[in-house]
């Protein structure tokens, strides 16, 4: 082979460009329109129903913690009034006077330390 030969094997694989790979990565595949449409409409179909899902979730964790506050909330009281009602007493027994309601308070106690 000469060097003229070799010029113009060398001049129709530049014009030419590189040689295509068919499985590459990159780029549109040709004649897959319609399967990737029908796998963008499982996708999607896929994505809403986990928002339903995650939508769902949130709503449940939602309500549970509104019925924990709830919940708290009436215990707070409880404890509130039953607070004033240790104050209001504390008061009576300072001014000298034995207050309605501590007599059956004072047997709750003692029943409640001997089951202990």
């Amino acid at each position: 082979m000469n060097f003229e030969e070799m010029a113009v094997i060398d001049e129709h694989s530049v014009c030419e460009g590189p040689a295509r790979k068919e499985s590459g990565k990159r780029g549109r595949k040709p004649g897959r329109k319609s399967a990737e449409k029908v796998d963008m409409k499982a996708k999607l179909e896929r994505s809403r129903q986990s928002a339903r899902e995650c939508r769902a979730r949130k709503k449940l964790r939602y309500q549970y913690l509104e019925e924990l506050v709830a919940d708290r909330e009436k215990a707070v009281f409880a404890l509130r009034k039953e607070l004033e009602q240790y104050v209001f007493w504390a008061k009576e027994i300072d001014a000298g006077r034995i207050p309605e309601g501590i007599h059956e308070a004072l047997e709750d106690l003692n029943i409640n330390q001997e089951q202990k």
